[in-house]
């Protein structure tokens, strides 16, 4: 690894003293070290916090500690990372406590289930196993200091010698280090830091070496937040994560984090508001914590608060998901250097091994907190458990229904996707009736009486609350001109997102469901006999568009059909697929049946073209879908997130590939070799796009390419007058009189020096003087929303009449004009728009009927606008055949100007 400067470091074993430059430096004062335990500066050449260690340079450590200590620390690989780098986690205890990890295992997966487990034997089990504690270092892979920190706090547990904290965790506890959980990210920031570091590290926050360039290193390779894909398991590296979480339960969980630099430190009680599924005994516990980490770190003099900030709503955290199966789940945050060195605002020094010390001493204040307190979280935890089944068992909600009909696909990820966190699902073998719904065979159904009923309760209600107190603090917050205290999204509930139904019923499951092991993709087949003239696929599933893609990608001919037709009965819906067997090559039969077992699709043979009404195969409103080159736009100025979201759709859950196109190129005449251009989300498009480039890209739209915007950002820049790419505009927020009138929008006042006199005669008139005459609508942080689709419109073939949608911000568009576009899908009126979280009530009121999705013909091509983005973190698996449909549909409206 280059070195920019050359520092003299000496260690000296057995003091634990580091000397930095002129400076010595202890992460833990007094202790003395083990010299047959491996420093990092022995493994890797440097002390801790010296340099910041790269991915490779993690595992090489932590497995030179496992060839040193093989009785006190055992490595796991649980994941693999989308660039091939191995996640791992490391087990540190005791020798006695190391060598019977299987039975500890075995034993808290006992614990975890009281309805296997009796109090008679969980005493015994609590009496003699220790207590788990499990800390996960950098899911951020810019916040740099807690891997150093990983590195430190395995190196303290194994060699400190006589030291009663460590002894007294080695004896009651193991300890679980997770070192990087995002490898890809981090690997990303340490090159990036590299190549800008020079003669000596810069302590400016505005130095280039912690200024990182798109994407920066916070996120994984296709660019996700993994501290909000828990609930979502979309990335390998969460996946792996929970798995492992499921083999040892630990009582107690900490996600470490860094925040802006010129804060302190910060730890649990987390800020309002609370989960409403956390108990009162798990409030208590993080008490127990945060009293203990404020006990070392008055010591030391360092920094911290608590109850500010980072909340513990969102059960997609890495510090709620635990929570809910009974676990102390806590964030730690620590200010960062994003370097090695940087001068805060308030003019103190902070270097990067002052970062990594306070990480390792509040991991070592955790494991201690649970080590002394082991019996009391191992029966809290069992207590956890007991509760929750009692509550499922006797409680309103006692079972969900999973209907297996509409999009069946997603009903069978969902299902699946419950199955892979530890929740038990079951399928009937018949259909049925259960609190007045009716549910057709092969339906699931989860029983709210068992050990995760938290999780399911956050995962399948259509609401979870926060509190009222809390809301009306910010609702008064709001009214006298303060930002909202709400952290992230108020909505989360998987069957909205996936548009599907999923009943809560105040009765056990019915006799006819049975446990089983729900599987990402039930098998399709196909169906209907000898495919003589052909095979149609019904329109309106994830699996049919999984099936299209890849057939696409095989090179066979389709087509589709604009309108709904009857064949023998059934009906097939717009867009239904039509593989015609005259178009392919013999034998392609095979093929077809191998993308109905892979995808799920249902696939039918037909021996005829004949229908009974409805299109012919041959009409005109039955057009070939051709396979798309598709360009993402890349770099500045989309957001990582919209533009590693939308990749990753396309490419990972269809299949699909595209070409990632920096933003400045499509300015290009190269374009031209693209069928479809997608802009994420993201604001300065303008200022990255010229009006030389608006102009080529409108002739490319003119001549038959199809440009699709996704979110507030890049449907601003199409909509700009400048662009004059949708007719559409952007709303200010709308002005209401105290009845609740609307109210002509007033002009911006001009400055003056003097302004003629006016009396003020009430507090009310004071109020409405201040308020601003134009303003942006309050932003909301995101809530799930309903947009009723165009049943006409192509865009919209197979799609419900009804979406959910995320709102977040304050982007309001108007409808586009009939003699311009399309509203292909719009927000539904105000007393049915929110469907979950919680949402400003002028904000509901003024989104009422606005556009979702603005299709706007321009020559043979069209530019399609998603005012909110329907990509956001790949969750909204109900709004994908509508993304598809204005990707691959396209090619069937290049033709004729206005066409629906």
């Amino acid at each position: 690894m280059k070195r920019a400067v050359t520092f003299a470091f000496a260690l000296v074993l057995c003091l634990g003293t580091f000397a930095f430059g002129q400076d010595e430096f202890e992460f833990w004062p007094g202790t003395q070290y083990d010299p047959s335990v491996p420093t990092t500066r022995q493994v890797l050449g440097y002390d801790p916090g010296e340099r910041i260690a790269s991915h490779s340079e993690l595992m090489k450590y932590f497995e030179a500690l496992q060839r040193a200590r093989p009785a006190q620390i055992k490595l796991f690989e649980y994941a693999k990372t989308w660039e091939g780098k191995k996640l791992i986690y490391a087990a540190v205890g005791s020798e006695a406590n190391i060598a019977r990890l299987e039975s500890i295992s075995s034993s808290m997966k006992r614990l975890a289930d009281p309805r296997v487990t009796g109090d008679s034997e969980a005493r015994q089990i609590i009496s003699s196993m220790p207590a788990l504690t499990w800390l996960a270092y950098g899911v951020h892979g810019n916040e740099i200091s807690s891997p150093d920190a990983a590195m430190m706090t395995a190196y303290h547990l194994l060699a400190a010698r006589g030291n009663e904290v460590v002894d007294k965790i080695l004896a009651e506890s193991v300890v679980f280090i997770d070192p990087t959980q995002n490898p890809d990210g981090r690997d990303r920031f340490v090159h990036d830091f590299n190549i800008a570091e020079g003669l000596e590290p810069q302590e400016s926050q505005l130095a280039a070496e912690r200024n990182e360039p798109w994407p920066g290193g916070r996120t994984n390779h296709y660019y996700f937040d993994m501290n909000r894909d828990w609930i979502s398991l979309t990335q390998p590296e969460t996946e792996g994560r929970i798995k492992a979480l499921q083999e040892w339960w630990p009582v107690v969980f900490v996600d470490l984090h860094e925040m802006g630099t010129n804060s302190t430190y910060y730890f649990g009680p987390e800020a309002e508001p609370y989960n409403p599924f956390k108990t009162e005994q798990q409030h208590r516990n993080t008490d127990l914590y945060g009293k203990n980490n404020a006990k070392w770190f008055d010591r030391f003099g360092f920094d911290y608060y608590t109850r500010e900030v980072f909340d513990g709503l969102y059960p997609g955290y890495g510090d709620s998901w635990p929570m809910l199966y009974g676990a102390v789940g806590m964030t730690y945050e620590q200010a960062s250097v994003r370097g090695l060195v940087v001068r805060k605002s308030n003019g103190e020094r902070m270097h990067f091994r002052d970062s990594v010390r306070q990480h390792f001493v509040a991991s070592v204040s955790t494991a201690e907190t649970t080590a002394v307190n082991r019996e009391r979280l191992l029966r809290d935890f069992y207590e956890h458990a007991k509760t929750s089944v009692e509550e499922g068992r006797t409680g309103p909600v006692r079972s969900f229904i999973l209907p297996r009909r509409g999009d069946t696909s997603l009903v069978d990820k969902l299902a699946n996707l419950l199955h892979k966190q530890g929740v038990e699902v079951a399928q009937s073998s018949s259909a049925g009736t259960v609190c007045g719904v009716s549910y057709p065979a092969g339906s699931y159904g989860v029983s709210t009486a068992q050990p995760a009923r938290k999780l399911i309760r956050n995962l399948l209600d259509k609401d979870v609350p926060m509190a009222e107190d809390f809301i009306k603090e910010q609702e008064r917050r709001r009214s006298i001109g303060l930002p909202d205290e709400i952290y992230d999204i108020t909505a989360w509930s998987l069957p909205i997102m996936f548009n599907v139904e999923a009943v809560p019923c105040g009765q056990a499951l019915p006799g006819s469901f049975r446990e089983t092991a729900p599987q990402p993709v039930t098998p399709g087949t196909v169906s209907g006999g000898t495919a003589s003239v052909g095979y149609l696929v019904p329109w309106g599933t994830t699996a049919a568009a999984k099936l299209l893609t890849g057939a696409l990608r095989k090179g066979l001919r389709i087509y589709s059909a604009d309108k709904q037709f009857v064949q023998k009965g059934r009906t097939y819906p717009r867009g239904t697929l039509i593989i015609k067997t005259v178009d392919n090559p013999s034998g392609f039969g095979s093929t077809i049946a191998d993308l109905a077992r892979t995808t799920g699709a249902e696939v039918v043979a037909t021996d005829t073209s004949w229908v009974e009404s409805g299109v012919n195969f041959g009409s005109d409103n039955v057009v070939e879908i051709r396979r798309p080159k598709v360009a993402l736009a890349w770099d500045e100025p989309t957001s990582s997130y919209s533009a590693g979201q939308t990749r990753f759709i396309l490419e990972r859950q269809y299949g699909f590939p595209v070409t990632p196109v920096r933003t400045a190129q499509l300015g290009s005449r190269d374009i031209a070799q693209f069928d479809v251009i997608i802009l994420p989300d993201g604001f300065g498009y303008a200022n990255v796009l010229g009006g030389g480039a608006v102009n080529r890209i409108k002739d490319w739209v003119a001549g038959g390419g199809t440009l699709i915007g996704l979110g507030s950002g890049a449907v601003s820049f199409l909509a700009d007058p400048k662009t004059g790419m949708l007719a559409v505009s952007r709303e200010n927020a709308a002005k209401t009189d105290k009845d609740g009138k609307p109210v002509a929008e007033g002009k911006p006042s001009e400055p003056a020096a003097r302004v003629p006199g006016k009396l003020i005669t009430s507090e009310e008139q004071f109020k409405d003087l201040i308020e601003a005459d134009v303003s942006s609508p309050d932003a909301v942080a995101g809530v799930l929303v309903r947009a009723k689709t165009d049943p006409d419109h192509w865009v919209t073939a197979g799609v419900q009449g009804t979406v959910n949608a995320i709102f977040r911000g304050n982007a309001i568009f108007t409808p586009i004009e009939m003699d311009s576009g399309a509203n292909a899908a719009y927000f539904t009126g105000p007393d049915d728009l929110l469907a979950s979280g919680y949402m400003w009530e002028e904000t509901r009121k003024q989104l009422a009927f606005k556009p979702f999705v603005v299709v706007q013909p321009s020559g043979r091509g069209n530019v399609i606008g998603f005012t909110q983005d329907p990509t956001i973190r790949a969750y909204l698996d109900g709004l994908n055949v509508m993304l598809l449909n204005a990707i691959f549909r396209r090619s069937a409206q290049a033709d004729t100007y206005g066409k629906r």
